[in-house]
């Protein structure tokens, strides 16, 4: 930084403003020219403004906070990552509990809880009260003739306690109104039948192979 003797500054002081520059016929581009050739010469670093804006009775607390380095973070652990099985049928399923109760083979009376959702995640119906979290579990045969065969898919293989999230595109969803799980009231029942035609999130957890 260049030091100005007392003088100098004296001299900058005083110096006559632009406009009177102007009025004494000094173009104003060379004027603008020496002053910012005097003002670059006052240019401070980033942390000596940062003392500046402190001395001029800034808290350091509304002043910009650089993160902290990303080294600070590699102790972080990773997600578990859930893996996703695509069957033949095109049905989409992800083990979210491993059950360790008997198996569900193909033929078999379950009893489940589920949660049935639209592809973007709208609510369609559930067995479990949203509000009081109290469930209505529904019995399913594992058999193409009375439960949509994506589900029997998801459920075959299952152990009780465990619970799989499907997507079950609607080849193998409810291609007839007779198809379950159903809800029995007609409100509900009218909501899932509306969207049979595009894929529907299941997520089920098996309670009871009887």
């Amino acid at each position: 930084m260049e030091v100005r003797s007392p003088q100098t500054i004296a001299q900058f002081r005083c110096a006559p403003t632009t406009r009177n520059s102007i009025a004494n016929g000094q173009p104003k581009r060379a004027r603008v020219k020496e002053l910012q050739g005097k003002f670059s010469s006052l240019a401070v670093s980033r942390s000596s403004r940062r003392l500046f804006l402190e001395f001029l009775g800034f808290s350091s607390a509304f002043l910009p906070v650089c993160p902290a380095p990303a080294a600070e973070m590699l102790d972080m652990k990773e997600v578990e990552v859930i893996r996703t099985l695509k069957l033949a049928s095109g049905v989409r399923v992800q083990d979210i509990i491993e059950g360790n109760g008997p198996e569900a083979h193909e033929g078999d009376l379950v009893e489940i809880n589920y949660v049935c959702r639209r592809s973007n995640g709208y609510f369609v119906h559930s067995t479990v009260d949203q509000f009081s979290g109290e469930s209505n579990p529904v019995t399913l045969p594992l058999d193409n003739k009375q439960i949509i065969e994506g589900l029997k898919e998801v459920l075959i293989g299952m152990r009780v306690g465990g619970k799989r999230r499907a997507l079950i595109p609607p080849t193998v969803g409810y291609i007839n109104e007779n198809l379950k799980p159903i809800p029995d009231e007609f409100g509900p029942r009218r909501s899932l039948l509306s969207h049979a035609n595009e894929p529907l999130v299941f997520e089920v957890q098996l309670l009871k192979v009887l």
